[in-house]
């Protein structure tokens, strides 16, 4: 493998015999290297291969600005915490591996930062904050371990938004939070529109902002539902007019919040859900 680009003594980025970028970190790789130089390969520790589009570069400075105990630290507790299978996906490694690193450094400076966003995260993504709970808890057993001032349990909302990103093929956080806050307008929406008020805890609320989901990552990937059946979306917009209506508000709303268009057949199944959800029949 021949050396790209030196970020620092312990990170960086490389050409492997095939031609594939990939970031590479071990005590002293950097040491001494420059471009063209073919790298140590006993001084490896971690390989990063670039996904979902991002840059190379910029995953390498990402990971120069952290420790590499931490990075080691977040993938042993990922395996701790039974997510082993996320251990291998370089994008959520790279993210949990800068905010565990942010927040030790608070600690060490006695900054605390609260999350706001709670008790929405844990009833929006149950599953990805139980998640962060238990990731939060491994990392903390190995601090503890080394002797070391464990994590607030605040941190688990912060670790939990993480997790969710994971399932939306992109390093941007903010896109996360944006979704979060839109879903609950999209709640309120519907709650006005039909004069209810939802168990955010109901088996309907999850099936719901589970569709929800798979339509962002439709936005996201620029692939949403265009090629249903006419008869099918006939039938859903004469059988829901008013949670058509709705479909077309919240519709509105999306292209505001997200810069996105629904398809017709989009604000057609959408329909067909906020139909489900609020238990309407027209």
């Amino acid at each position: 493998m021949e050396i790209l680009r030196v970020f620092n003594n312990n990170v960086v980025l490389a050409k492997d015999d095939d031609g594939t970028e990939i970031v590479l970190t071990g005590r002293g790789i950097g040491f001494q290297g420059k471009p063209g130089k073919a790298v140590d390969e006993t001084k490896i520790v971690r390989r990063f291969v670039p996904s979902d589009g991002r840059d190379p570069d910029h995953l390498a400075q990402m990971l120069a600005g952290i420790e590499p105990e931490t990075v080691r630290l977040v993938i042993d507790a990922l395996h701790d915490a039974g997510l082993e299978g996320l251990s291998g996906n370089t994008t959520v490694i790279a993210s949990l591996s800068d905010h565990v690193d942010n927040a030790l450094r608070r600690l060490a400076d006695d900054t605390h930062v609260t999350y706001p966003l709670r008790a929405e995260v844990s009833n929006l993504y149950p599953d990805e904050f139980a998640q962060g709970q238990r990731l939060l808890a491994a990392i903390n057993t190995r601090l503890a371990a080394a002797g070391r001032t464990t994590l607030p349990d605040g941190e688990t909302t912060a670790l939990a938004m993480h997790l969710v990103n994971a399932g939306f093929a992109t390093g941007d956080l903010s896109y996360t939070y944006t979704m979060t806050g839109v879903i609950q307008q999209m709640m309120t929406i519907i709650e006005a529109t039909f004069n209810i008020v939802f168990d955010r805890d109901s088996v309907n609320v999850s099936r719901f902002i589970t569709h929800v989901r798979y339509l962002f990552v439709r936005i996201r990937q620029n692939n949403q539902l265009a090629d249903e059946p006419a008869p099918i979306i006939h039938a859903i917009t004469q059988s829901y007019p008013r949670a058509m209506q709705c479909a077309q508000r919240i519709a509105a709303v999306l292209e505001m919040r997200l810069d996105a268009n629904l398809t017709q057949d989009e604000i057609a199944y959408l329909a067909l859900h906020i139909a489900r959800v609020s238990g309407i029949s027209e």
